[in-house]
């Protein structure tokens, strides 16, 4: 029965984050937009860092931004329209240096989401790779953006030390 709590609690804070908009932010300008959620205090989680990554032509990630989660648990501000070009985006979220700030011992050594084959048009798909146990405490998202034309990008995820959940809400900036 507590197992169904946490579940419908997770549940809930994914809806939460991914239907909240940004906050004193105008969503027109911003383009690439990562919010983070505590679902163990149910709270935006504050200062987490976070490195977006694009692929180069060599097949390798090179680094696009980076920056830190606010009060509310979101980072705007990571890249322009004009920067903001077609192509494949990496998204890595540090719940290592998160939980260990709040003493708090992670389970996942290392979780991975990845674009699948399948991903076409402006919908994002990933799938779940195995749990692997190596010395690694990250969390990636990685989509494809812009192949249909401009987008704005939110990537939400959800936090606990024994799993995570990520969602992505993407629009037309002139819907």
């Amino acid at each position: 029965m507590a197992s169904h709590r946490l579940l419908l609690l997770c549940l809930a804070g994914l809806v939460f984050v991914s239907e909240a908009g940004p906050t004193g932010v105008d969503e027109s300008k911003c383009p690439l937009m990562v919010k983070v959620l505590d679902a163990v205090r149910g709270s935006p989680a504050v200062n987490v860092a976070v490195n977006v990554f694009k692929k180069a032509a060599d097949e390798t990630w090179a680094p696009f931004a980076s920056g830190k989660t606010s009060e509310s648990g979101e980072l705007h501000g990571l890249t322009t329209e004009k920067e903001f070009v077609e192509g494949i985006y990496k998204v890595e979220i540090d719940t290592k240096s998160y939980w260990k700030s709040l003493g708090i011992s992670p389970f996942h050594e290392h979780a991975e989401s990845f674009e699948t084959d399948g991903c076409h048009g402006n919908r994002i798909q990933t799938c779940w790779s195995e749990l692997t146990f190596l010395l690694w405490f990250h969390q990636y998202v990685v989509f494809t953006a812009n192949d249909s034309g401009p987008r704005h990008y939110t990537i939400a995820a959800l936090l606990s030390p024994y799993s995570y959940s990520t969602t992505a809400v993407v629009t037309n900036p002139k819907e």
